[in-house]
């Protein structure tokens, strides 16, 4: 944040400074982790596949919180505004949505209202030394069950995500993969995992579980308009440590290419060309569309 700028979020439908935002003391989410998240990455004023995230979060929302109406969340005019106000151009831009109190009356016919907040910050990018040459995973001790209710959605129940990527980061590594209870590769904590082999791309279908990832639809998008091949495949533990490439993507690294996975070169153990091309369609994807219908006077 500029010095000098207080910073502004948006809550239930107001903008307010970031120290006055208040939630209740008896939200579910607060007390349950009964909540959904959207982590958006803002070009030029803009957040890339703004529509694509509420719609993730809505269908989430009937899944695994409640059903949630498209007014009930801020437009992307609203964001845009949020980001005027906190005069960020670039920037990290979070939705969350909570259920909101658990203490209404049990007999009553209608959903307390959730607890709806946006806030922005900076974008702090990953270097581009990680780009340039690739970083390192480690295949996480804890697993995904397809039984589990939430798997494959984004809630706000995020602890052993972030256990993972904490071990994960502790020996120097950028990620941690999961794999299933079936030994099945699933995802990164914070990401969705490719391989490529024989020139093809490849990874988990949604239903595995994993997260229905913007950035790994945009992937997908990218290879159709790119003539790559690319597919849904169930993966092991072989084809990813055997694969030429590895890629981890969301909407804040992107494309991301690994090196390296727990001892094991990937490759040669040098970002490949696949991972260069991707990046490369993908940032020039996301500055076309982020010129489209840029908002506001901001600065950096």
């Amino acid at each position: 944040m500029l010095p000098g700028v207080t910073p502004v979020v948006y809550i239930n439908g107001a903008f307010v400074p970031e120290t006055e935002a208040l939630i209740r003391v008896d939200d579910g989410g607060w007390l349950h982790g009964a909540g959904l998240f959207e982590t958006m990455r803002a070009e030029n004023g803009r957040v890339f596949r703004f529509d694509a995230h509420v719609r993730r979060l809505i269908r989430s929302a009937e899944r695994v919180l409640r059903p949630i109406e498209r007014s009930m969340l801020p437009t992307e005019g609203a964001i845009g505004e949020l980001l005027e106000r906190n005069r960020l151009h670039t920037a990290r831009v979070r939705m969350t949505a909570t259920a909101g109190s658990v203490r209404g009356d049990p007999s009553a016919t209608e959903f307390p209202p959730l607890s709806v907040c946006v806030s922005a910050l900076p974008l702090t990018a990953y270097p581009t030394e990680s780009y340039e040459r690739g970083v390192q995973a480690v295949i996480c001790d804890y697993r995904v069950s397809p039984s589990d209710p939430v798997a494959g959605h984004k809630t706000t129940s995020y602890l052993p995500r972030l256990l993972g990527l904490r071990r994960a980061q502790m020996v120097g590594a950028a990620e941690a993969i999961w794999f299933t209870t079936q030994n099945h590769l699933a995802e990164g904590c914070i990401s969705n995992v490719f391989v490529v082999s024989d020139g093809v791309l490849r990874t988990a279908p949604l239903e595995t579980p994993v997260l229905a990832g913007i950035a790994r639809a945009v992937v997908f998008e990218l290879a159709r308009a790119n003539g790559i091949k690319a597919r849904e495949e169930v993966l092991t533990i072989n084809d990813l440590l055997d694969a030429q490439e590895v890629l981890l993507t969301n909407s804040i690294m992107q494309v991301m290419p690994v090196v390296r996975v727990e001892k094991r070169d990937i490759g040669d153990g040098h970002v490949g060309p696949m991972a260069k091309r991707l990046l490369l369609h993908y940032r020039e994807l996301v500055q076309k569309e982020s010129d489209l219908q840029p908002h506001g006077p901001v600065e950096n």
